[in-house]
C-alpha cells in the first residue's frame, strides 16, 4: 500500500468485513434487550446495515474490486466484548440494557471513524460515487448513535437506578 487508493481498498475490505460481522451481532442484541424500543433499534439497524452492505459493494464497483472483506480485529473486540457483557449477565434487565448501548454504541463510533475517513479519502480522490455512498453510510451511523443515547438516557438509564 504505497498509495491512497491502496490504502482505501485496504480500508474498504475491513468496513465490509465488520459491517457483516455486526449484521450477524445485532439479531442476538434484539434478543438480549429488555427493552422493546431498544430491539427495536437493534433490528431496525440489522435492516440499515444490509443496506450499507450493499453500498460498500457499490463502491467496490467504483474502483473496479471484487466486493471482499478483510479480517477487521477492532470489531472483532468489540464483538467479543459485548458478547463478554452477556456471558456475566444472563438475565434481562435495565442494567444490561445499558450495557448493551454502550457496545453498540462502539460499534457505532468505530463505524463512524471508518465512513468518516473513507468519504474524505474518496473525496481526495475524485471519487463522488464513493464518497456519496460513503456518506450515506456515515449519515445513518450517526443518526444510530443519536438514537442509543436518547433511548438510554430517556429510558433505560432512569430504570436501572431503580433496580
Amino acid at each position: 500500500m504505497d498509495n491512497l487508493e491502496g490504502l482505501f481498498h485496504d480500508t474498504l475490505k475491513d468496513i465490509l468485513y465488520a459491517e457483516k460481522k455486526i449484521l450477524k451481532a445485532l439479531p442476538k442484541m434484539a434478543r438480549a434487550a429488555e427493552s422493546e424500543e431498544l430491539k427495536q433499534a437493534f433490528l431496525t439497524h440489522r435492516d440499515q446495515t444490509q443496506q450499507q452492505v450493499d453500498r460498500l459493494q457499490q463502491v467496490f464497483q467504483t474502483i473496479g474490486k471484487r466486493a471482499q472483506g478483510a479480517t477487521c480485529e477492532a470489531i472483532n473486540g468489540i464483538i467479543a466484548e459485548c458478547d463478554e457483557l452477556l456471558e456475566d449477565m444472563t438475565e434481562a434487565s435495565p442494567i444490561r440494557d445499558a450495557g448493551l448501548v454502550a457496545c453498540a454504541q462502539a460499534v457505532e463510533h468505530y463505524e463512524m471513524a471508518r465512513y468518516g475517513t473513507l468519504a474524505a479519502w474518496a473525496r481526495t480522490m475524485g471519487n463522488a460515487d464513493a464518497m456519496g455512498l460513503l456518506e450515506t453510510n456515515l449519515e445513518e451511523e450517526q443518526a444510530t448513535d443519536k438514537l442509543l443515547s436518547r433511548l438510554s438516557t430517556r429510558g433505560i438509564l432512569p430504570q436501572s437506578k431503580r433496580k
